[in-house]
């Protein structure tokens, strides 16, 4: 893994949330070989090498369970290094990747060149999501015991929804023996097909096809009720809409073993950004962007629990695949370097707080995936994954400066208040803003 090295570190003064705790207190945290020696008590340190975190939030390492490295196969659009690098850059210390490659990962041996690679040239911890069908078509289950045994954290068709429902339950059924979550990738393709943005105002004005919400909700609503017959784990991926939400409850309500992650851009814009001929095909991404009304009725989900994480969906593409106007374009968005930022502004209006915050984006991803004792806490003992942002910095996203390949933002030129200043993965910087070394203390004996 790619990392600058560090020593013995008192990060000082800094606002601490952690949600494992439900701490939010000014404080201290003192890292040492790679992990967090201790929370408490440091007010008498005195270490050679301190950090000046006035002003700023220190949470844990933000965990991405949804995002796409591209990597083997499209490395045109991104590879593990530029992904993982942009990732860190976003506050992330640890993405799961998936398996929509080429070659997809099916295989034992595609999960381990993946894990190699990104043990090679990856800047954060990488985990692999494993695919649920072979080649991901949807006619017949991996091995997915093998699959397990590899690595992966996860099963999912990703970009591709497991049609035939016998088979499902037969991939929900090895999935509850196995211990890990199917994450679900909700779209009734008889519904979706040739559809370009969100069925309603906008898809008329602009005269092309449009998605409708039915065509997720199926998929949500079946899927629900596999879950509860089989007692499997199931992760609802990119929730788009209110109704998916709505089913989301009712299934929790029910006691179905069932979890669900919403996009930073489906919490923070609507179908109105594909009208703006200046972002019109960089606001096109699957599920569509919806109303105002499916927007405030994601934040309510978060607020109230129905929504368990925040999850990029990090697709990057070229210059070319966005080329040829909306109907042409591919759907995707790079989302790592802009999550934070476009998320804050939910913090600045009250539509929810910044522990809430931290949590969907750390805490309870880590629980999702089963790594909860490690990864999402800041506890005395556990790995140094620490993510360090000034919850009001002011800045303006530039794309062309992204460190990701894919420079396909609907956030482009926009400004925000909220930005990264460090990413600490084991202990290690894997990301750090010109900033950092201004706060920063180097004490001679």
């Amino acid at each position: 893994m790619i990392n600058d090295g560090l020593s013995r570190l008192l990060i000082r003064g800094g606002r601490i949330v952690d949600p494992d705790r439900g701490l939010d207190r000014l404080g201290d945290l003192l890292i040492d070989e790679g992990r967090i020696l201790s929370l408490e008590g440091t007010a008498a340190w005195k270490e050679k090498r301190t950090l000046d975190a006035t002003g700023l939030a220190v949470c844990p390492g933000f965990l991405d369970i949804h995002c796409h490295l591209r990597e083997p196969g499209f490395e045109d659009k991104e590879t593990i290094a530029t992904g993982t690098k942009a990732a860190a850059a976003g506050g992330y210390s640890s993405v799961c990747c998936m398996p929509n490659t080429d070659p997809p990962l099916d295989s034992q041996a595609v999960v381990e060149q993946v894990k190699k690679r990104a043990g090679e040239e990856g800047f954060v911890h990488v985990f692999p999501i494993g695919c649920i069908t072979r080649g991901r078509r949807g006619e017949e289950l991996t091995e997915m015991a093998v699959l397990a045994e590899a690595g992966v954290v996860a099963f999912s068709d990703d970009g591709d929804t497991v049609q035939d429902p016998q088979l499902m339950r037969r991939a929900m059924d090895y999935s509850r023996a196995l211990g890990l979550p199917i994450s679900d990738h909700c779209e009734d393709r008889r519904l979706s097909v040739g559809g370009v943005v969100n069925e309603g105002q906008v898809s008329a004005r602009l005269g092309v096809k449009g998605i409708p919400s039915a065509a997720e909700e199926l998929v949500v609503a079946r899927d629900i009720v596999l879950a509860r017959a089989t007692g499997a784990r199931v992760h609802i991926g990119h929730v788009s809409t209110r109704g998916s939400v709505e089913l989301i409850r009712w299934a929790k309500e029910k006691g179905i073993a069932v979890t669900a992650e919403v996009t930073p851009h489906h919490l923070t814009l609507t179908e109105d950004r594909v009208m703006t001929g200046r972002h019109g095909p960089n606001a096109k991404m699957y599920p569509p962007l919806r109303t105002e009304e499916d927007r405030n009725c994601l934040i309510e989900g978060l607020q109230d629990g129905v929504i368990d994480a925040i999850a990029t969906d990090h697709a990057p593409h070229t210059l070319l695949d966005k080329y040829g106007g909306l109907e042409g374009a591919a759907f995707g968005i790079s989302g790592f370097e802009t999550a934070l930022g476009c998320l804050m502004s939910l913090v600045h209006k009250g539509e929810i707080s910044l522990p809430v915050l931290v949590s969907k984006l750390s805490y309870e991803p880590a629980r999702i995936i089963g790594k909860g004792n490690e990864l999402g806490i800041l506890r005395a003992g556990s790995p140094a994954n620490i993510t360090i942002f000034d919850p009001d910095w002011e800045w303006v996203v530039d794309s062309s400066k992204f460190a990701s390949k894919g420079k396909n933002s609907p956030f482009d030129g926009c400004q925000f208040r909220g930005k990264v200043v460090a990413t600490i993965v084991d202990g290690r910087i894997a990301y750090s803003d010109e900033r950092l070394s201004s706060l920063m203390r180097e004490t001679c004996e």
